[in-house]
């Protein structure tokens, strides 16, 4: 956010207008100002640069007047445009008045906030807000013109935003909260299979942004509640789902509240996944991104799973780990620091050196963390590492996770032979060996959906496998595997099912039951 300046944040249009929110919503839509209609204008170059905080191609693809153009100056290029054309197709003296745009130079008008079109999952066309310069880029567009203090400025759409919006387990729930809502894409979301919605932020700017981008998007209002984490609910209060994406950066201080947590280390994403605990009700599932410190002779999945709270399963997975000084120099960038006073853009980066070697952390793990309130009276706990590519959205095969899981927990070995599966979609299997070799050094089986998995198995779980469509009992199955391969049926049966359990745990196989 090189260039931020210490200066009042721009006033924000009106979240008490509805009307003029839902007459500028109907505008937009007759322009194609939409997701779908920005791809077919820019062109999929221009509209990936957009993303990359790069203004250029798409200011090359707009200097035409059609509606469509004209929008994507006004609000996602902040470009002032002539009041006369934009009035032929916006209500701009609505807009005016309640404070989506303003007078601009002589006769033009100039968006007060970033309006980006966004593609729900279902086809659906919404609109995020953020502050000036944050939909394109996130915190770097907020750079350009020093527009925001730091303190206040609420960031559009950005990647971790679309990731936990992917990663989220969605079914009909009673009730939803977004804890620490920012753009409100999350509540955004959550609206749509939540019958309330609770957001809350300790950033009433985030609070009013967040009203916008609901009222705009055509969906319910969400309550809005100013506070730090947990601290605006009610003590009974409980919920079936829990967003959230914190400001989980590991950072001496607190210089940005986007970002920044404000307490020590990781203890801010700590504190988020052991209050959410409490807050859960049964079967309901709290959802989270967040960072984490690996820290000297301390294994990194003790400490992550130190922090899951009493009666909840979890699914956590690693996605990245970064060492002190490439995490350090991510955030310094992405704060425009590089772009400063050398001498300040030191004495920052040696104070990140300073705090992580005070706390003898060595890296910082990123990565989705999923609570799941359970009755079972032995929770089970997943700490994994797969930085590999994976299909989003997610968000069903994190619900399949949790119910594979609830079968194993429920099934001992005899059930489980007892019982029948089937091969999970677009599973295929590849075999491993010299040319010309008679048998494979090992088969693996991999995932071309959800998580892409993939492991290694030996013949009889590569067989095992491929014949399981829900029809036969995995118990006669493996006998006739033996009687193929010449092997005693009772040992098969023994050594098997750790095998079974373990694919059927990674999503590989189903039950069909």
């Amino acid at each position: 956010m090189a260039g931020v300046s210490n200066a009042t944040p721009a006033p924000l249009p009106s979240a008490d207008r509805p009307e003029v929110a839902a007459r500028l919503r109907e505008a937009l839509l007759a322009a194609s100002f939409t997701a779908d209609g920005l791809l077919e204008l820019l062109g999929a170059p221009a509209y990936a640069a957009l993303a990359r905080s790069e203004t250029v191609p798409a200011l090359r693809a707009t200097r035409g007047d059609t509606p469509l153009e004209t929008l994507v100056r006004l609000f996602l290029l902040q470009q002032p445009v002539p009041h006369a054309h934009v009035a032929e197709f916006l209500p701009v003296r609505a807009c005016v008045e309640s404070g989506w745009l303003a007078p601009a130079g002589v006769d033009e008008v100039a968006a007060t906030v970033d309006v980006r079109p966004y593609g729900g999952p279902d086809g659906e066309d919404w609109f995020i807000v953020s502050d000036l310069g944050c939909a394109v880029g996130g915190a770097g567009g907020s750079a350009s013109g020093g527009r925001q203090a730091d303190a206040a400025v609420v960031l559009g759409v950005g990647g971790a935003s679309t990731t936990l919006a992917g990663i989220t387990v969605r079914k009909p729930v009673s009730a939803a909260l977004d804890l620490g809502t920012g753009s409100g894409i999350q509540a955004l979301h959550a609206a749509q299979h939540a019958t309330r919605v609770t957001a809350t932020d300790v950033n009433p700017r985030a609070l009013h942004i967040t009203a916008l981008t609901l009222a705009l998007s055509g969906a319910p209002a969400a309550d809005l509640r100013e506070g730090s984490l947990f601290e605006p609910l009610r003590d009974d209060e409980t919920y079936d789902l829990i967003v959230s994406n914190p400001p989980f950066v590991i950072s001496p201080g607190a210089r940005l509240t986007y970002r920044d947590g404000g307490m020590g280390g990781d203890d801010l994403c700590r504190s988020v996944v052991q209050g959410a605990g409490e807050r859960l009700n049964d079967g309901g599932f709290a959802q989270f991104l967040a960072n984490w410190q690996h820290v000297e002779g301390e294994d990194w999945q003790d400490r992550i799973r130190s922090w899951v709270p009493r009666g909840c399963d979890a699914w956590i997975v690693q996605r990245e780990v970064q060492d002190v000084t490439q995490y350090a120099e991510l955030w310094l960038r992405d704060a425009g620091d590089h772009r400063g006073d050398p001498a300040e853009y030191r004495a920052r980066y040696d104070a990140w050196l300073d705090e992580f070697e005070a706390r003898k952390v060595k890296a910082v793990g990123f990565g989705w963390i999923t609570l799941r309130r359970t009755k079972s009276a032995e929770p089970v706990i997943t700490v994994e590492e797969w930085p590999h590519p994976v299909e989003q959205p997610l968000g069903d095969t994190v619900l399949a996770h949790f119910e594979r899981l609830d079968h194993l927990r429920t099934h001992d070995d005899a059930a489980l032979l007892a019982g029948r599966f089937r091969l999970a979609v677009e599973v295929v299997q590849e075999q491993v060996g010299l040319p010309g070799a008679e048998d494979p050094e090992h088969v693996v089986l991999r995932q071309n959906r959800g998580m892409r998995r993939a492991t290694k198995v030996d013949t009889v779980g590569a067989g095992f496998a491929g014949v399981c469509d829900g029809s036969l009992s995995a118990g006669r199955i493996l006998d006739a595997i033996a009687q193929l391969v010449g092997e005693d049926p009772v040992l098969l049966r023994d050594r098997t099912p750790a095998q079974i359990r373990l694919l059927v745990e990674q999503g590989f196989l189903e039950p069909a039951e």
